[in-house]
């Protein structure tokens, strides 16, 4: 079965199926549908195209969809679900010897702290959040077992890590 594919257009020449017919071709802040589902695509901060997505049902579920970036300019009023990025934490960074000095540059310019998901976590309303799923969690750099506990400790909501 064939699917279509959304993705921006410098993505898709990069892969080079920028004229493919499956191809979609979305740009951020230009709403779209998906069966039922409307997503709003939004810029994010990375070395690399990418967006973050807020993505809405007709039932007034919103889910928001952000990672490879250290931080998101947008709030989101009315979440239900958050699917976020906590890539490392500052500290567990610094003590990975492991990792070159440019390495751990380019993940503090690229991938959201635990420390920064936290202050994404403050400034956006989460009254309506039913569950919190920490994603792209780093080998060396993040810890799952606190930063579930940490993230549950500041909201109050049932959080898994992946």
């Amino acid at each position: 079965m064939a699917v279509d594919c959304y993705l921006s257009l410098p993505t898709a020449g990069a892969l080079g199926v920028a004229s493919h017919h499956r191809s979609i071709i979305i740009e951020p802040m230009k709403r779209f549908t998906v069966g039922s589902y409307a997503v709003l695509p939004f810029d994010t901060a990375h070395d690399v195209d990418n967006m973050g997505f807020l993505i809405a049902s007709k039932t007034g579920d919103k889910c928001i969809f952000l990672t490879d970036t250290p931080y998101c300019k947008y709030r989101f009023p009315g979440l239900t679900n958050v699917v976020v990025e906590a890539n490392y934490s500052i500290d567990l960074l610094k003590a990975n010897t492991d990792l070159p000095t440019e390495v751990k540059k380019r993940v503090v310019r690229n991938h959201f702290s635990l420390e920064n998901v936290k202050g994404f976590l403050k400034a956006n309303d989460l009254r309506k959040v039913e569950n919190i799923h920490l994603v792209h969690l780093s080998n060396g750099n993040s810890d799952m077992a606190r930063f579930k506990r940490e993230i549950q400790r500041l909201t109050g909501i049932p959080v898994y890590t992946y």
